[in-house]
């Protein structure tokens, strides 16, 4: 049997409304009233009805997740999944669900994500960075949802993002390069229109700049941030007339393939050629070399995204962006110690 607020009210000798203001916390029931009504729906087992407490609160302590962009990276790229682990714990610890939108069938019937974030109440939106950002991921932003980017710059009305200083990220790595003598250092980027990756080349470049180096284009090359599109960048890399002293991946996997084609060439890593990846994703530490990189703060974006959603959702504040800074870790793959 379904009991409703009704047959819980009658239970208690009360009206349904004054049931509703004890499963909601409001209004003034006396504590006498509140233990009787709790006691009775302990007893029977009784579940609110999730749309109508919706409908009495207003919220639905429910938080729409997007992997935005028609290229993205869903569960396949390991820095995104430990993001969103480290995000999904949090936000459940501050008392909401997730609902998890598919995109598969969202092109084909040319809909919108905010009509339904409306049809679902959602308290907000994290959304996470991709390729190809669709108009309807801004239509979303420019709303009053409250929605938290994460490596995506929102300016929403209700909207802010957090993302590692990813400038900084490849100054640093230039920096280690240079301090340790290598001088001839070659960059293997994700996807040329990828906001991600014309910040780290503009750090790197930046660096590479400071330092007097020169930036040479056939050591410059493009993937998507995963493993095969490394390969084919640093195959197409070492086809050089001079080959590079050093490479810096935008991404551990692109490293990895970068890694396999090196050594298909018969060179030696670091000996011929130094490697640094970045996310320091767990494979690092496991391939041969292990591999050198910047380590981002996976479990910080992820704590700090779903502190600031729930701020955004709970107060009308504007909240500025968030920068977290990033650490260099070396491994076997580049030679010298951390400066």
């Amino acid at each position: 049997m379904n009991l409703t607020i009704k047959d819980i009210a009658q239970m208690a000798g009360v009206s349904p409304g004054t049931v509703s203001k004890i499963i909601n916390n409001t209004g003034s029931i006396s504590e006498a009233t509140k233990k009787k009504v709790l006691d009775i729906i302990s007893q029977t087992g009784y579940q609110p009805n999730f749309s109508a407490k919706s409908l009495a609160t207003k919220k639905s302590n429910l938080i729409g997740l997007i992997y935005a962009g028609k290229v993205n990276v869903e569960f396949t790229h390991p820095f995104f999944i430990e993001v969103v682990t480290a995000f999904k714990r949090n936000i459940g610890m501050l008392g909401y669900d997730i609902l998890m939108f598919s995109n598969e069938h969202f092109y084909q019937d040319n809909g919108s994500y905010l009509a339904r974030c409306r049809h679902f109440h959602v308290d907000g939106c994290l959304i996470i960075t991709g390729e190809q950002i669709e108009d309807a991921i801004y239509e979303l932003v420019e709303s009053d949802i409250p929605c938290i980017g994460i490596d995506l710059e929102l300016n929403g009305p209700k909207s802010s993002y957090v993302m590692t200083d990813n400038i900084n990220l490849s100054n640093k790595v230039v920096q280690h390069l240079y301090l340790n003598s290598f001088r001839d250092i070659g960059f293997i980027g994700g996807n040329p229109e990828s906001a991600i990756t014309k910040l780290r080349e503009e750090g790197f470049r930046t660096a590479m700049n400071q330092f007097g180096l020169e930036v040479r284009k056939d050591w410059v090359k493009y993937g998507d941030f995963h493993e095969d599109s490394g390969y084919a960048a640093m195959k197409a890399m070492l086809q050089a007339a001079q080959l590079p002293r050093a490479v810096f991946a935008a991404s551990d996997m692109m490293a990895m393939g970068a890694m396999r084609a090196i050594k298909e060439e018969g060179l030696n890593i670091p000996e011929d050629i130094c490697l640094v990846g970045c996310d320091d994703i767990d494979a690092c530490r496991y391939s041969d070399p292990q591999l050198s990189t910047v380590r981002q703060d996976k479990d910080k974006l992820g704590k700090l995204a779903a502190h600031m959603l729930n701020d955004l959702i709970s107060t009308n504040q504007e909240m500025k962006p968030v920068f977290i800074d990033s650490k260099l870790v070396i491994r076997e793959s580049c030679g010298g110690k951390t400066l």
